[in-house]
């Protein structure tokens, strides 16, 4: 392998080149998919130079892109779209939704397919790295919609944090910021970005997910992005937007995303909204949850069904 001074990580070679994100890389080199000069490598932290040395994973060339090569993307992800270049079930992707993207572009993180909102998509492995890796403590807001009325007790449950098989999982934030009816919609702020870290959560105090969706990454937020559409920005205006130095380092005067949705006193919302509400941790609402979602949705829409026909009996008689 060279030795030049123009040396970079293997890993970061492969992200730049648009082949997989930079924690994808450092798996595809510790299964054994990567080579160097036709040697396989698969140790992490091997530095290359990417003009020289030809890296190939599975049989493929990486190609060195550019500088202007960089394709960065803000996309407000729709709910029921998978956050993955291909999927072997059919499901419409995200690379459907980007139709005028020719460069190979991968999504920053995930949005789970029931999951809609911001999503930053580009071949950038550098940019993706800081933004994902937990060091860098890059804040990500979330509006979640719960069924039932979430009460105090649960809230002191959420930001104590609770213990699942992946260990402590504790929000850097969580309120209450709108009640409705029979539910609540909350706002969790995150800094690690587990996956499915916040389903998780609600999973263990019993909250039953209506709704999800991240609407803010540091300062960078999609409040005037409708669903469903994007957007082309630059890695200079991200890395203002994220409140973040070329290093990832956090800069003196970064702005963050502050809702213009006040927190809620979830005691007196509840008994002015519905004084009857159910409390959000009501075993019930478990039949909305995703495994069963759209088994009793269904069964919801028969039973009103056949009460609508019945009615309609009832009032103009049986039909001749």
């Amino acid at each position: 392998m060279s030795e030049d001074k123009t040396q970079v990580r293997l890993q970061k070679v492969i992200a730049d080149g648009g082949v997989a994100s930079r924690r994808a890389a450092e798996q595809l080199i510790l299964n054994g998919h990567v080579t160097v000069n036709g040697d396989v490598c698969r140790t992490l932290g091997t530095k290359v130079n990417p003009l020289v040395d030809v890296v190939q994973v599975k049989d493929k060339t990486v190609e060195v892109k550019a500088a202007e090569d960089k394709i960065y993307i803000v996309l407000n992800k729709p709910r029921g779209v998978m956050t993955t270049l291909f999927d072997p079930e059919g499901r419409e992707t995200v690379k459907d939704i980007i139709y005028d993207c020719s460069e190979r572009v991968y999504p920053v993180g995930r949005l789970d397919y029931l999951s809609e909102g911001l999503l930053i998509m580009t071949n950038d492995g550098d940019l993706a790295n800081k933004v994902m890796h937990p060091k860098y403590e890059v804040t990500k807001v979330y509006e979640v919609k719960v069924f039932g009325h979430v009460h105090e007790g649960i809230l002191s449950k959420i930001k104590r944090g609770v213990m699942t098989e992946d260990g402590l999982l504790k929000p850097r934030s969580v309120r209450v910021i709108e009640q409705l009816p029979s539910k609540t919609w909350l706002e969790f702020r995150l800094t690690e970005g587990k996956n499915r870290e916040i389903r998780k959560i609600c999973d263990a105090v019993e909250l039953t997910v209506d709704k999800l969706r991240r609407v803010a990454i540091e300062g960078l937020n999609i409040q005037s992005l409708p669903v469903g559409h994007y957007v082309y920005t630059t890695r200079k205006e991200l890395f203002k937007a994220l409140g973040m130095k070329e290093d990832g380092s956090k800069k003196e005067k970064s702005s963050v995303f502050i809702s213009a949705k006040k927190s809620q006193n979830t005691e007196k919302v509840a008994r002015i909204v519905s004084p009857k509400a159910r409390p959000a941790d009501d075993k019930k609402y478990q039949n909305f949850r995703k495994d069963q979602y759209y088994t009793t949705i269904k069964s919801m829409n028969e039973l009103q069904e056949q009460a609508r026909i019945a009615e309609e009996a009832a009032k103009y008689g049986p039909k001749v």
